[in-house]
């Protein structure tokens, strides 16, 4: 099956320069390389350029989660794997890639995302947040999972995830308009459809964020918008509260046994999240100045 590699950019920074190495000591490129870049002024196309990518430039204002991602995918119609990467994740070795596409070999696989470890320098909050949620373990899941998994049936991460093409246009693409959340919604469809979504942990690329406090609030606040206009996924798959304790427990031990200085912070995040992803959820509620100041995603308030 041909493959493409599908990635927006905008001012990508340092850190690019060791994305485009990680991807060029792939062993099994994928056939075509693609950046959909949003004006960037920093060089970060011309490098892409440099590295064999073909460039699209677009607007900085016509970004959108899924419309741009959906961009890619129409770009590339001869491809049957679309390979998506955002543009802060570093390839872990020359195999992962391969090993992300790996799954497809099962023609009922209908998406893949590979295991993103902590970022050279990566706090002891948001390492745990790696190891929690990307095992090294992998494995496929389909709708029957659904009482075993719950919510966390739909986890997925096109940061660096892949879609088989067949699977994408049954369900219609990508969502347009989209706070984010593009590649959840398109894996919770894909379930519903009978797909199977495969986690492949042998695929590992290196991504982590270390959000202060008042950003932790604004990413769940955004989370909780996103559940409240996408009900139907928490009526198909069911609420996160389970899976939340569970974190916040795993978080706690991880911490007494590697950081124990980190535990306050921790504290102070669980409830800023907490409160952000309440908030979120009463957001019609809320005036346009409230919800762009506390949105982690300010453009999507226009």
């Amino acid at each position: 099956m041909k493959s493409v590699l599908i990635i927006p950019t905008y001012n990508a920074g340092e850190l690019w320069k060791a994305v485009l190495g990680g991807i060029g000591m792939q062993q099994g490129a994928p056939d075509r390389k693609l950046v959909i870049d949003s004006g960037s002024n920093d060089g970060t196309a011309q490098l892409a350029r440099e590295a064999g990518f073909e460039v699209i430039t677009i607007d900085k204002k016509d970004f959108d989660y899924g419309g741009t991602r959906q961009m890619g995918a129409d770009l590339a119609k001869d491809c049957d794997l679309l390979i998506y990467m955002t543009q802060d994740v570093v390839l872990a070795d020359q195999h992962a890639l391969a090993n992300l596409l790996k799954p497809f070999d099962d023609p009922k696989v209908g998406a893949a995302y590979g295991r993103q470890l902590p970022r050279v320098g990566a706090t002891a909050i948001e390492t745990h947040a790696r190891f929690f949620n990307y095992p090294p373990e992998g494995h496929v899941r389909d709708q029957s999972d659904i009482p075993k998994y719950g919510f966390k049936c739909a986890f997925f991460s096109d940061a660096f995830g892949a879609y088989r093409r067949a699977a994408h246009e049954e369900i219609g693409g990508f969502p347009l308009k989209v706070m984010f959340g593009e590649d959840t919604i398109a894996v919770g469809h894909m379930l519903t459809k009978g797909w199977k979504i495969a986690y492949a942990g042998e695929a590992r690329a290196l991504h982590s964020h270390g959000y202060t406090i008042p950003q932790e609030f604004r990413r769940y606040f955004d989370i909780g918008v996103f559940h409240d206009q996408h009900h139907w996924m928490l009526d198909t798959f069911g609420k996160l509260g389970g899976e939340g304790l569970k974190f916040v427990k795993s978080e706690a031990a991880y911490l007494l046994a590697n950081a124990p200085l980190e535990l306050p912070s921790a504290w102070i995040r669980t409830w800023a999240k907490w409160l952000g992803y309440k908030a979120g959820l009463k957001h019609v509620k809320l005036s346009l100045e409230t919800k762009r100041a506390w949105s982690m995603n300010r453009g999507y308030w226009k």
